[in-house]
């Protein structure tokens, strides 16, 4: 299909995803960004954040990833994310769980980065867990 890229999402467990997508929103660690077919070469940090698919089927992935890095060129973007979950998979007990992980993490930083980036966690847990 002309306009599509293919996606992939990692974790270091497994494959979470590996299809051909139209259009991808990333939450960069510098904002967010949508790739699309024939992007320019970008290597990017990711902030804690939801991950938003169109795949080339016209369905639709939302995945939480809690940071990583994103590869993109013109034919493929990959994300390496520490960790990630399927938002539309997920239930209430599980974001919650998530959510304390993060709180902890905040409680427990001990840098500004680390500070920053288990706050934006918290934001996001507590966004999807309304």
């Amino acid at each position: 299909m002309a306009g599509t890229f293919k996606f992939e999402l990692v974790t270091p467990e497994r494959m979470l995803l590996s299809e051909d997508a139209a259009q991808v929103v990333v939450p960069g660690a510098e904002g967010e960004f949508t790739v699309l077919a024939g992007h320019a070469p970008v290597l990017s940090a990711l902030r804690p954040g939801v991950v938003d698919a169109m795949l080339s089927d016209s369905r639709t992935v939302r995945v939480f990833v809690k940071g990583g890095f994103a590869e993109v060129d013109a034919e493929r973007l990959i994300v390496l994310a520490e960790r990630a979950f399927d938002v539309g998979a997920i239930d209430a007990a599980g974001i919650s769980a998530e959510l304390q992980t993060a709180e902890a993490e905040l409680a427990a930083a001990t840098t500004d980065t680390a500070r920053l980036a288990a706050a934006s966690a918290v934001e996001h847990l507590r966004a999807l867990q309304r």
